[in-house]
This record gives structure tokens, sequence and C-alpha cells, in this order.
């Protein structure tokens, strides 16, 4: 489990593909404070440490994970969000991120706003997505590649849904939505709460 407050950035040195699966080697931005076996959100991917090398540790995506993140598209000197789990008893800045990413979605529009950043993103919405949850209220919460945001302008128009988030300057500065321009594609996660909610309501219809 995790909270969205992105704790810095890792630099993708390697890509490696064996078979449907890929293997992600990273600049260890932790030090020393990793282990085999640790979870690590990725873009707000939980992904699991399955090898260290100084300062260098490797973890794997399959191919589900592929089909539903942008991770498929990282390229070898790309930068992604990461972040590691929670610690009991300590403070939840953000909101509850499983790190279970929903799906894609697409930035429509990216604007600099007096001294804070306005993105704008479309995703796929379908009736049967939104009873699961996979949708955004005003003022509520959902995460974008890791990082967990303030949700504001929602709106569905036929298939698409959409979201705008309010970035301050220091999480532009010092997380990848400052690579983030129209077109770019990142992740999102719903809120699991919102997820739930919707799921006991379509329950309760049939």
């Amino acid at each position: 489990m995790f909270s969205g407050i992105v704790e810095t950035m890792a630099h993708v040195v390697q890509i490696e593909t064996e078979h449907t699966n890929k293997h992600f080697t990273l600049r260890n931005p932790f030090g020393e404070a990793l282990s085999i076996d640790q979870s690590i959100a990725h873009n707000g991917v939980c992904l699991t440490v399955v090898r260290i090398e100084g300062d260098l540790y490797t973890v794997t995506a399959m191919q589900e994970t592929l089909r539903l993140t942008n991770l498929d598209l990282l390229k070898e000197g790309d930068w992604v969000n990461v972040e590691r789990s929670m610690m009991m008893g300590g403070r939840l800045d953000g909101h509850i991120v499983q790190g279970h990413v929903d799906q894609k979605a697409v930035c429509v529009e990216a604007k600099e706003t007096d001294g804070s950043w306005y993105y704008r993103f479309e995703y796929d919405s379908t009736r049967e997505m939104i009873e699961r949850g996979y949708f955004c209220v005003d003022k509520g919460s959902v995460t974008i590649n890791g990082v967990s945001l303030t949700a504001c302008e929602p709106d569905v128009k036929g298939d698409k849904g959409f979201v705008s988030v309010c970035i301050i300057p220091y999480t532009e500065e010092n997380t990848n939505f400052k690579y983030i321009r129209e077109g770019t594609v990142v992740n999102i996660e719903f809120d699991i709460l919102g997820k739930y909610l919707s799921r006991y309501a379509a329950i309760l219809k049939k």
C-alpha cells in the first residue's frame, strides 16, 4: 500500500524482454535501503525488487501489467516516479493508493497557470467501468503516475472520461510531471473507496 507521495524519480538504465515479461533495471535512488522482495511503486505500479547490484535494482512487469500501464512505453533513459510502501504508524499525507493501476490515460492539455501547472487527462469510460468505480468526482482523490492528486472538473462524454489536476511547482520539479505534454500516456488509479461503493451499488441494483 502507498500514499501517492512520490519520494523521488528513478532512472531507467536497461530494459530486457523475456517472453511476455519485461525486466526494468533502474538506478537506485534510495541508497542501500532496498532489499529483494521489496515493493516499490513505479509510476504508480507496484512492482517487486528481484535483483540488486550496487546502486542498481531490477523489477519485472508481466504481460497484463504492461497492457494496462505505460510501462510498456518506457525507454532506456526515461525517468519514473518511485515510492516505497507505507510504514504502519506513519502519516497518510496523500490517500490510500494500492499500486494497482486501473488503466492508461492521455494528456489532452498541459499549461502553466501563474506559477502552478494545469493538466487535463482523457481515459476510456463505459457504463461497466463506471459501475466498477473507474471514474472521478470533483475534489476527490486520483492517482496519476503514482502521484496522489485532487481531481477537478471531472466529466464523461460518450465513451471517454475526463479529469483535471493542478500541480504545485514542487511536484512539477520533483516528479516526471515535468515531462508530461499533450499526447503523453500516463497511469491512472481511481480511489479504492469509490470502487467499493460503486460495486456495492451495482450489486444492489441486480
